[in-house]
């Protein structure tokens, strides 16, 4: 098979770009092994691109790139077990309006919506709620192309170290065709957005996030810093006397409303037509989970590093929770966790001091990188806070022993 001509590549900020020297957008689970076959049969790389919502580069490759844009739909549906098939380069806006069809709904899910499942998966994208795991935890089954162009099949009814290996992968067992998703009843929420002082939130954030089945805020430390993430301005419904140094809340919870809703700064609405923000893509993100206990002190500190060392960098400090899930390079592998994100765009500010001083701040607490968000992980960062690291390099290996689907920056820290 002759592989087609590559081109350029750049992610949805434009902070990663490189130039493939193949790329295919195929049609059909035969066709991509017949592409993986034909390039690792050259002695090519390959890499799978979603919709390029990672800041990370770990889709670069200087071989074969695919992307799965013509790869969607649903495959099937197990009504009994409430589990739902899907095609990898599936949207999750799409997923979800099918699941509001035949009733169903995601257990969860992030505040980005025009992901590809794969992509959304594969680096352990998540939502909000202590009782929550991330998106990759609603996985029961999948299908991964290997290197000679096979379709391997993991499901939750025979090798369970082998789904967790794979529930958060980013790409290097292979490319995934396939997902299933166990899914639950669909549900509407009623939404809750307002501002609240700092301290004042800190006084209820452990009632919140008991009482609330979502809880999340962003801290904003200016004025302007709501515009830059496109938060809705809660003025009217603001706890607060000031509009800086403030906590943007928002609270979802389960209603058995089932009429669309929308007042002064609340709603209720479908599960997955509630959790979804719009974002410019104008900021550069860092995101770590940090073991839940130490979450509150973590944030102090990076309060306390912007108002004082860093004020130009003024992107809100995004903050939400998440439970403890088996996979085992995932955030959140074994520990219930609360993750911070910080950001900085392209606004003439250098922001790399900002978020290495973030991270000195976020590594002291054991915390764990998002691995589609900036991160300064290094490979004696993987050993020490992920216990299987090594069990999944290992399991790795035995599935691509030549690492045709590792690049420069995974193999540095999982080859």
């Amino acid at each position: 098979m002759e592989l087609p001509r590559g081109g350029h590549w750049r992610n949805w900020v434009g902070n990663q770009s490189f130039v493939a020297e193949h790329m295919a957008s195929p049609q059909s689970e035969d066709e991509i092994s017949a592409l993986v076959h034909a390039a690792t049969s050259q002695g090519k790389s390959v890499r799978c691109a979603g919709s390029g919502h990672s800041f990370t580069p770990v889709v670069a490759t200087s071989g074969l790139l695919m992307s799965l844009q013509n790869y969607q739909g649903i495959t099937h549906v197990d009504q009994q077990r409430k589990r739902v098939s899907v095609k990898a380069g599936t949207k999750l806006n799409t997923i979800t309006r099918f699941l509001k069809e035949v009733g169903y709904s995601l257990k969860n899910q992030g505040d980005i919506d025009s992901q590809a499942i794969a992509g959304a998966l594969a680096t352990g994208t998540h939502g909000t709620g202590t009782t929550l795991g991330n998106l990759s935890s609603q996985v029961v089954g999948m299908k991964i192309v290997r290197p000679d162009g096979s379709v391997m099949e993991v499901t939750d009814n025979d090798n369970l170290d082998l789904l967790h290996a794979t529930q958060v992968n980013i790409g290097m067992f292979g490319v995934i065709t396939e997902m299933t998703l166990e899914v639950s009843d669909a549900y509407w929420l009623h939404d809750r957005v307002w501002r609240e002082d700092f301290e004042s939130l800190m006084e209820r954030y452990d009632e919140l996030a008991a009482k609330h089945r979502h809880f999340g805020f962003f801290w904003c430390p200016t004025s302007e810093s709501r515009h830059l993430y496109c938060l809705p301005d809660t003025q009217k419904v603001s706890l607060s006397n000031k509009d800086f140094d403030v906590c943007e809340v928002k609270v979802m919870d389960m209603t058995d409303e089932r009429t669309f809703y929308e007042g002064e700064h609340e709603k209720i609405a479908y599960s997955s037509e509630v959790f979804a923000i719009h974002y410019v893509a104008n900021f550069h993100e860092l995101e770590y989970a940090v073991p839940a206990q130490y979450g509150k002190q973590a944030l102090r500190e990076i309060r306390d590093l912007v108002l004082t060392k860093h004020p130009n960098c003024i992107y809100p400090v995004e903050y939400r929770f998440t439970k403890g899930d088996p996979a085992w390079i995932s955030p959140f592998h074994n520990q219930d966790s609360v993750t911070i994100s910080c950001s900085g765009g392209p606004n003439g500010v250098d922001y790399w001091p900002f978020l290495k001083d973030v991270d000195d701040i976020l590594r002291q607490y054991g915390s764990r990188p998002h691995w589609g968000k900036l991160h300064f992980t290094q490979r004696e960062d993987v050993d020490r806070w992920f216990p299987k690291a090594e069990e999944f390099r290992q399991l790795r290996r035995s599935v691509d022993p030549n690492g045709y689907f590792l690049n420069d920056h995974l193999r540095a820290l999982f080859g």
